[in-house]
């Protein structure tokens, strides 16, 4: 489980990176989520539905394994897998900056 103050950290890391991701004009209609399970990161984006609501997908998750982040990517049966290109790395603010650059994630 993640201590208090690692959690916070990423917390502030994740905050400036939703702050300069979405545009403010797109705010209220787009959102990047993340929840904390254990030592895990989940990340998400929830959009307006086609017909009207909400909608949330997942994004990728990151999980501190040892002392490494590592990425991974949900399929179409809610299953997560471990992305071999990106390599596990002991800074969390680089996974998610690989996690940015990389067109898997976002569409």
């Amino acid at each position: 489980m993640l201590d208090s103050f690692t959690k916070k950290r990423i917390e502030k890391i994740l905050q400036i990176y939703i702050d300069n991701k979405i545009p403010p004009e797109l705010r209220n209609d787009i959102q990047i989520l993340y929840k904390f399970r254990a030592n895990t990161v989940t990340l998400s984006q929830e959009r307006p539905g086609y017909m009207g609501g909400r909608f949330e997908y997942p994004i990728a998750q990151l999980r501190l394994e040892d002392t490494y982040w590592k990425v991974y990517w949900m399929d179409s049966k809610k299953k997560w897998h471990f992305i071999d290109d990106i390599e596990p790395h002991g800074n969390f603010e680089t996974q998610l900056m690989k996690i940015d650059q990389s067109d898997m994630f976002w569409y």
